[in-house]
């Protein structure tokens, strides 16, 4: 008998789950597949919008869009025509349901598990074909699917159970080169890691005032060192890139907090001269701590466990 067996809603960032069916079947088979929602979840940023996983005796169809993925499991006889038009029914009711803003921010896996509700009705309907609607426009998705047809992912292509080990889809006709990283988030920002944020935006400050008098002092006296006006704007730009490597993420991250923070330290220790031992304090500890607090703030990680 064709039919539905089990549909979810993922983030495609991340692979966390939002929402789900409540699924009683613990058949082999069936535990093997939730290990291939799994490990699907973890590629989607990498995959095209419209992707079909044949696993035997069942499918795995997934659709992408806005962020969010809606997956679904059904028997390898499943028409493709009702698979993609029942999934393409949760995403209409999701981005109904729910705005973009819940869906970025939402932390904890299965918070929209309400939408279930809508999930186990359509599944109801599309599992009984006789009690479709007539209105459904079924020639527009089959049209559809003909001039754009779902990427299909080999079993082989996953690697094995615990994880991907190549995943070697690089092109797909209608959306180019797929890009090899999603985006990275860092973990929520601690009390800390604000206080070192206003102190070196407030080390930044200093020196970006000290650095136009000694610009003023300069014009005024022509024995003035230019060089003091370069020590004090390097400093200036050295607090703020301290600043930016905290708040965003990026390649080497950690290696460019601790440069970025030894060029705050030789910069005081050139201008010596022009500040005293506590301002000089004040300055390298700053430095420090906020080089400290990138260095705690990792990116995110992901819940260990996403299975129904």
């Amino acid at each position: 008998m064709s039919m539905i067996l089990s549909a979810s809603v993922v983030r495609v960032r991340d692979g966390l789950p939002l929402s789900a069916s409540t699924d009683y079947d613990q058949s082999t088979g069936m535990q093997e597949c939730r290990k291939y929602f799994k490990m699907l979840s973890k590629k989607l940023s990498q995959l095209p919008d419209r992707c079909t996983l044949k696993t035997g005796q069942y499918n795995i169809n997934f659709i992408s869009s806005l962020g969010v993925s809606y997956m679904m499991l059904c028997t390898e006889n499943y028409p493709s025509v009702l698979a993609f038009c029942f999934l393409d029914e949760l995403q209409k009711e999701f981005i109904t349901t729910y705005n973009m803003m819940k869906t970025n921010t939402a932390v904890r896996p299965y918070c929209f598990i309400e939408f279930d509700n809508f999930i186990q009705r359509t599944k109801q309907r599309y599992n009984n074909t006789r009690s479709l609607s007539t209105k459904m426009n079924l020639a527009d998705m089959q049209t559809e699917i003909k001039l754009r047809p779902p990427y299909q992912i080999s079993v082989s292509e996953l690697g094995s159970a615990n994880g991907f080990a190549h995943l070697s889809v690089t092109e797909y006709k209608g959306t180019g080169k797929i890009s090899a990283a999603p985006h990275q988030r860092l973990e929520p920002v601690t009390l800390p890691g604000i206080v070192s944020f206003v102190l070196s935006l407030l080390c930044g400050a200093l020196n970006l005032i000290r650095g136009f008098h000694a610009i003023e002092s300069l014009l005024q006296n022509e024995g003035e060192d230019f060089s003091y006006v370069i020590a004090f704007f390097l400093g200036t730009a050295a607090c703020l890139y301290q600043c930016y490597l905290f708040v965003y993420y990026t390649g080497w991250r950690n290696a460019k907090s601790f440069l970025t923070f030894g060029l705050i330290c030789l910069c005081n220790m050139y201008l010596y001269e022009l500040r005293n031992l506590w301002q000089l304090f004040f300055h390298v500890t700053v430095g420090a701590f906020s080089t400290l607090q990138i260095r705690l703030r990792q990116p995110q990680g992901k819940s260990p466990d996403y299975n129904v």
